[in-house]
């Protein structure tokens, strides 16, 4: 028994030096930890932090797991913001202009002007007879113009050719700067957004459009089931616009989210214009009553957040008023008549009618006339059904000066929100000027 368990204890030591020896050279040919792991396993990724490096590639020959590739493959993808999806695909009728907002092509008097932001309350407008600018390029009526109040050389126009177009008004050498055509009908209304980058557009297409200028891209759409006529952004917060269309159907858009926050109904006639109290808190609609005997529904007075109205007796008189404006400063409201005169309102209750004052001469004649205040609220000018614009004075009623503008209808004119002599002008048959 002894021989016998020497015998066998020889040969399992023996075992047991070959076993050392193979571990050895397994050890030295893998080279992996003692806690035995597979080649596979053995091969760990380096994830950086940033999604900007790319790792290297592996060599073919190496196995890469499942987890491992998609690891890979999303680190060699482009960024996420990148790939997510806009709430509107891009139009490819917009021409981009980056720079569009630089001034460094104005001559050197108007770029003194623009800087210099002179004081408003001792600015005094004496806008000259005088065509300063002409700008051509529209083929059809111009419904709607606004200056830029953050790049002041910069003027929008909204066309019934479809387009809406961006002029740098005193360039040396390229007047239209930026041709948007994302609407494929004729174009209503245009504003511009808080920080002067963004047009917001509407028209005919049953849509209102928001565009990057300087992108050339339309970052989202608004869709309804009426031709929007007239858009205006909130004054105290610029994720909000209300729309008002040909249905009579009043509607407040959160652009954050894409969609109607609070819908104002009534029964109106086709809204014709709508303006923000400088709080926000309340707006006026002008809506057509031609088709009614009910003529208390020409002007409304809404509160904002309850969607109520405030008052709808404003205005009884059997016209329709086709433009509504606050007064920059004071607690009253102006509105443009068919009756050919601009009626002045009360901002507050009850909202009375002025009946001992009115702005008188110029004609509107079923045209889309509009008029407005100048920055400091001292004067009112007024297109006119004849092609000339009238400058009134606003306490007094008194017509100060006539500019011979247009031979057809002067349908739009616009003050310099910080150039107090000048004002831009446009016609029916698709001409604007600017005079100052």
């Amino acid at each position: 028994m002894d021989l016998l368990c020497k015998a066998y204890g020889d040969a399992s030591d023996e075992d047991g030096e070959f076993e050392n020896l193979g571990e050895v050279k397994y050890k030295r040919q893998c080279s992996i930890p003692p806690h035995k792991r597979t080649c596979s396993e053995a091969y760990a990724p380096v994830q950086s932090p940033s999604p900007a490096v790319v790792l290297p590639a592996q060599p073919p020959s190496r196995y890469v797991s499942k987890r491992n590739r998609a690891i890979l493959a999303a680190k060699t993808t482009s960024t996420p913001s990148a790939a997510l999806p806009l709430p509107n695909p891009p139009t490819t009728n917009v021409e981009p202009l980056v720079g569009l907002t630089l001034d460094s092509e104005l001559p050197s008097d108007i770029l003194n002007l623009l800087k210099c932001k002179k004081n408003i309350a001792a600015a005094k407008s004496r806008v000259s007879t005088g065509l300063s600018v002409s700008l051509n390029g529209h083929t059809s009526a111009v419904n709607s113009i606004q200056w830029s109040k953050s790049h002041g050389h910069l003027l929008a126009s909204a066309s019934m050719d479809q387009a809406v177009y961006v002029w740098n008004v005193w360039n040396r050498n390229q007047q239209k700067v930026c041709a948007l055509r994302c609407h494929n009908a004729a174009v209503k209304d245009v504003r511009w957004s808080s920080d002067g980058l963004s047009l917001l557009s509407c028209g005919y297409d049953c849509s209102s459009r928001l565009v990057d200028i300087e992108k050339g891209t339309q970052t989202q759409m608004f869709k309804e089931e009426q031709t929007v006529e007239v858009v205006r952004f909130h004054p105290e917060n610029s994720s909000l616009f209300l729309s008002g269309g040909s249905k009579g159907l009043l509607r407040l858009w959160d652009i954050r989210v894409g969609a109607v926050v609070k819908e104002y109904l009534k029964g109106l006639g086709p809204i014709l214009d709508v303006e923000f109290s400088r709080d926000g808190n309340n707006f006026i609609s002008s809506s057509d009553t031609s088709n009614s005997r009910i003529s208390e529904n020409t002007i409304v007075l809404w509160d904002v957040m309850r969607q109520v109205p405030l008052s709808n007796q404003v205005y009884a008189e059997a016209y329709t008023c086709t433009c509504v404006r606050y007064h920059p400063y004071g607690s009253c409201f102006i509105a443009q008549s068919n009756g050919n005169y601009i009626a002045v309102f009360s901002a507050r209750l009850p909202y009375k009618l002025d009946k001992y004052k009115r702005y008188e001469n110029h004609g509107v004649w079923g045209f889309p006339v509009k008029c407005n205040f100048n920055m400091d609220g001292q004067q009112i000018a007024s297109g006119s059904s004849d092609g000339c614009i009238y400058l009134y004075d606003y306490k007094s009623s008194t017509l100060l000066k006539k500019i011979k503008a247009f031979e057809q209808a002067c349908v739009d004119v616009a003050f310099h929100p910080t150039i107090p002599d000048v004002i831009a002008s446009c016609s029916w048959r698709g001409e604007i000027s600017v005079f100052g």
